[in-house]
């Protein structure tokens, strides 16, 4: 005899990046969850929200997936449309806080579908607006010459010791190796070129005694009586 599968609630956070905090989405949630999904990314595919995948695998017939807002389980209608299709057509229930809105397996409320396709498409419709409003504002503060860009990840203090550090990286480039200082007397190229090319390197290197030229050699000194 097999054993029961207890039914779980389970719920599903998704903030746009890691300096966001989700505790505002886990408190509409509510704590009565067993086990909660958190995606800390910006939209994206379905297969770049890992969250979002675990908990689909996750969730069995009779559970229920709690979200605070239709825009947290999706970005566009389409796929807000997909997804509780998909949940409640295994026999998971959909929640949505926000608009209180459930979903129900084999549920066929006519309503509660228009009602998703229409809070769907004005979360759709706000994002987007938000965003022509956001490229609209960095067009004109860049025309005033006021616009600096995102803000700096590193603290003044943070540039300043990265500063010091690269310095003493490039002073201690500069500084002659000790094991050059070691290393013995340095060959003159220019004076090695000059007896090979004239003959005399190659005798020298290999020990031969150089010729004597006997017109250059004194010759017997006479003294005068």
């Amino acid at each position: 005899m097999s054993a029961q599968v207890q039914e779980q609630v389970v719920a599903y956070v998704r903030v746009s990046s890691t300096d966001q905090n989700p505790a505002r989405q886990v408190a509409a949630i509510g704590g009565e969850v067993e086990e909660t999904f958190t995606d800390m990314i910006s939209g994206g595919s379905r297969a770049e929200r890992i969250a979002l995948t675990t908990m689909l695998r996750h969730v069995r017939r009779g559970d229920t997936v709690r979200v605070a807002s239709m825009d947290r389980l999706a970005r566009s209608v389409v796929d807000l449309a997909q997804l509780v299709a998909e949940l409640t057509g295994r026999g998971v229930r959909v929640e949505f806080v926000a608009e209180r809105l459930a979903f129900d397996p084999g549920g066929e409320d006519p309503f509660a579908t228009f009602q998703l396709h229409l809070l769907g498409a004005v979360a759709q419709l706000e994002r987007s607006l938000i965003r022509e409003r956001q490229r609209e504002g960095i067009a004109i503060a860049k025309a005033n010459g006021v616009y600096r860009g995102r803000a700096r990840k590193l603290t003044g203090d943070q540039v300043a010791e990265a500063t010091r550090l690269a310095g003493r990286r490039a002073q201690s480039q500069d500084r002659p190796r000790p094991e050059l200082l070691t290393a013995g007397p340095v060959r003159r190229p220019d004076r090695t070129r000059r007896l090979r090319d004239s003959g005399r390197g190659d005798r020298v290197g290999r020990g031969e005694a150089e010729p004597v030229n006997a017109a250059a050699q004194p010759g017997p000194v006479t003294i005068a009586s």
